[in-house]
């Protein structure tokens, strides 16, 4: 039945609601340890470096499934992958309530982090039930799950003053089962969405030679990757930096991951009405500008003048800090949409291949700059160092996107101009 009759209309939105709230769950769980590894890292001694490494556990797994999930998408629909995706975390979520150990977080984060490949399901699953005028839209609403990360802040800081850090894991576990009862019952399968039977493994993977693709995940590793490692690292950041209580820190953490994950469905509407180049390349701009200015540490410097020594403080308050945060959240809300247009429009026929490998990228990211956040912090002694490294990494973006994309539409702009002549 085609997707414009009123029958196939109620599916698709179904479907959709069903698995945005299905990917906000499995966000949430993806981030737990954005809350609960305060009390973690002050129970087993941690330092800065091995705060990240626990935290960034999760994302590698969540990261590296993403291709093969993307691609048995394609082959065998999203309703069925992402129901066992779900089910096989729910024992891995529990039992972590019973790990006493360092390395018994690290080994069962592994297998918690498979929630985190729930993006790369979701994404072509929901994609392929809407027309293309009307994809960008869909996975902008389905990437809005990334609240997840916003709902944990609100959840977790509350669970763990009132019962401790254990019961957070078990909570969640709870909610994951629901879930996936949830999901099943009220998503939907079409077999016309999915590729040919004959479509080869190998064939499929062709992408990652493409250099458009590899620029898609640069792009992707800042706007989604940052956005997961700063979801982690923000409630420390608060407690460390500001000496805030960790739920006060964590609501003002979600001024970041809330509009950071909600906003992305108006970034998937702008994508269609504006295109994915334009969206994109004002959001890697506004991301300079909001780092550049994160990346400034607290400074008293003195000079000398004709009254003698005058001592002056430069650094944001938490005020200004939580602004320029916020703006940075809805940046990255509208890039993580517009990056996922540029793939619909692209490659239609290879979606769920090639959002998985972008989506692989942008967990790498995720999982690589909380442990490089809390290196520099070993190293430097300075917290801001974190944003002075995505500083860098926008700058990359930006060079590459005017290189190969705004001086080719410079360039298509003159030609008639030079025909004429």
């Amino acid at each position: 039945m085609p997707p414009s009759t009123p029958k196939a209309d109620r599916r698709a939105w179904s479907t959709l609601i069903v698995s945005t709230w299905a990917f906000t769950v499995c966000f949430m769980v993806w981030m737990m340890f954005g809350v609960i590894g305060i009390p973690l890292k002050k129970e087993l001694g941690l330092n800065a470096t091995q705060f990240g490494l626990l935290t960034a556990t999760p994302v590698l797994t969540g990261s590296l499934v993403r291709v093969p999930l993307g691609i048995w998408t394609d082959k065998y629909g999203g309703r069925i992958v992402l129901t066992i995706l779900m089910a096989v975390t729910v024992p891995a979520i529990w039992l972590m309530a019973y790990a006493t150990e360092f390395w018994h977080f690290l080994v069962i984060g592994l297998f918690v982090g498979l929630a985190g490949g729930s993006f790369s399901v979701g994404t072509p699953y929901v994609a392929r039930w809407f027309p293309k005028h009307q994809q960008g839209m869909a996975m902008g609403i389905f990437g809005a799950g990334n609240s997840g990360a916003a709902v944990n802040k609100f959840v977790a800081p509350a669970l763990v003053v009132a019962f401790g850090w254990a019961m957070v894991p078990q909570v969640y576990a709870a909610v994951m089962l629901g879930t996936v009862i949830l999901f099943w019952l009220f998503s939907h399968h079409d077999p016309a969405h999915l590729v040919p039977s004959n479509t080869r493994f190998v064939d499929q993977l062709k992408a990652l030679k493409d250099p458009t693709v590899l620029k898609y995940c640069q792009y992707y590793s800042i706007v989604f990757g940052g956005y997961v490692a700063l979801s982690l690292w923000m409630v420390q950041y608060y407690v460390g930096e500001f000496g805030l209580d960790i739920r006060v820190a964590a609501l003002l953490a979600a001024c970041f991951s809330l509009p950071g994950g909600v906003l992305r469905a108006i970034g998937g509407w702008l994508s269609d009405k504006y295109g994915a180049h334009n969206v994109t390349w004002w959001v890697m701009w506004v991301s300079w500008i909001c780092l550049f200015l994160l990346s400034y540490p607290q400074t008293d410097f003195t000079i000398q003048t004709i009254n003698g020594p005058q001592t002056f403080h430069i650094g944001l308050n938490v005020y200004l800090f939580t602004i320029l945060m916020f703006v940075l959240g809805i940046a990255w809300a509208f890039g993580k949409a517009s990056v996922f247009k540029y793939i619909s429009d692209e490659y239609p026929k290879n979606i769920g291949t090639v959002s998985g490998i972008v989506g692989l990228a942008g967990g790498l990211g995720g999982f690589i700059l909380p442990i490089m956040f809390g290196a520099l912090l070993d190293i430097t002694g300075i917290r801001s160092s974190a944003f002075m490294l995505m500083y860098g990494v926008v700058w990359v973006s930006l060079i590459w996107m005017y290189l190969t994309e705004v001086r080719r539409h410079e360039v298509l702009k003159r030609e008639p101009v030079s025909a004429e002549a």
